[in-house]
């Protein structure tokens, strides 16, 4: 059967000192050192990703992998037939003892009543129950998790988490939908993404930003994976602000765009690009699209989240324009 390894932390064909984050179709560009053992193979909870064996042939995106089913472990054998047998020996034995009391009073004699009785404890079960999961402790309502990345983002008044999202990204939203002035279809006054940076090795988060501009563009107020035009496509835009940024610690830049569009006021769009502080510090993408109409967040909200990036786990490091970081590439 032709199958695809699951999404988890593989040895990387490139880098045989290193492990690689399959997304279950592709490569991404995550790398760390090889976990020790027993430790958590995928960021967050769940059970740990088994490394394909020589049933999977984990060469990335494009091959298929023929997956090797295992013989079932023998879960009977000698030990269960002998427990089994002890079991029943005991059951009989306390039935006869049983039977004997019932016939008999304290002096022996058969036409006295039953002596009181004493149950057999119960048989072992030859199974052991299934451990129960410790409950997850409850997510921060104010703040957008991105495992992948090893960064938290805050959650703006007047924004919510996404429900549904694309592919590896997480995303902030702005709540309820309105008609889209072009094409048909329903569009929302504001959407922030996060992601890795993938299909390039492009290092200099300038560069990144400033070639990432024109397709977070596109994607926000051209055209929709459907191809669709909601708001009848951009028709010119103008590069109000860019410069180097303190994110999370890590030196990043940005570059942000006034679009204008045939339909509707077009809107906001920035470009966030800084390494990532975990693994192997893949570069870390984070797009604004904020709408230039009345119902649109204020643009001070952008600033408030890119101030509010955090590494996973580290809530005392943050960012900011003017705060003090490394040479940006």
């Amino acid at each position: 059967m032709s199958m695809s390894p699951p999404p988890g932390w593989y040895p990387d064909p490139s880098q045989t000192a290193a492990e690689r984050w399959w997304d279950g179709s592709a490569w991404t560009e995550h790398r760390r050192a090889p976990a020790p053992q027993g430790a958590a193979a995928q960021p967050g909870s769940g059970p740990v990703p088994v490394p394909p064996g020589p049933g999977f042939a984990a060469h990335g995106p494009g091959f298929s992998t023929t997956a090797v089913q295992p013989l079932p472990a023998r879960t009977g054998g000698r030990r269960a037939k002998a427990v089994a047998l002890g079991v029943a020996g005991a059951v009989l034995v306390a039935s006869i003892v049983t039977g004997f009391l019932v016939l008999q009073d304290d002096d022996g004699d058969p036409t006295a009543g039953p002596a009181p009785t004493t149950s057999a404890p119960p048989a072992p079960s030859p199974t052991t129950a299934e451990p129960t999961a410790s409950p997850s402790p409850t997510e921060d309502p104010g703040t957008l998790v991105d495992q992948l990345n090893g960064i938290t983002l805050p959650v703006p008044d007047g924004w919510e988490k996404a429900e549904h999202t694309v592919g590896d990204e997480t995303a902030l939203q702005t709540p309820g939908t309105y008609d889209c002035p072009g094409d048909p279809g329903l569009c929302r006054h504001g959407k922030i993404t996060s992601q890795t940076a993938t299909g390039t090795d492009e290092r200099s988060p300038k560069k990144l930003a400033t070639a990432d501009i024109e397709d977070a563009a596109d994607a926000a107020y051209d055209h929709d994976a459907l191809d669709r035009k909601p708001f009848g496509g951009i028709t010119r835009h103008e590069q109000v602000r860019s410069g180097t940024v303190a994110v999370a610690g890590r030196g990043g830049y940005y570059v942000r765009w006034r679009v204008y569009t045939k339909d509707g006021p077009g809107g906001y769009v920035q470009s966030l690009a800084f390494p990532s502080s975990t693994g192997s510090e893949a570069m870390v993408v984070v797009r604004f699209q904020l709408d230039a109409g009345a119902g649109a967040p204020p643009l001070s909200d952008i600033e408030k989240v890119v101030d509010g990036i955090r590494p996973v786990g580290d809530s005392a490091t943050g960012g900011g324009v003017g705060s003090s970081v490394g040479p940006t590439p």
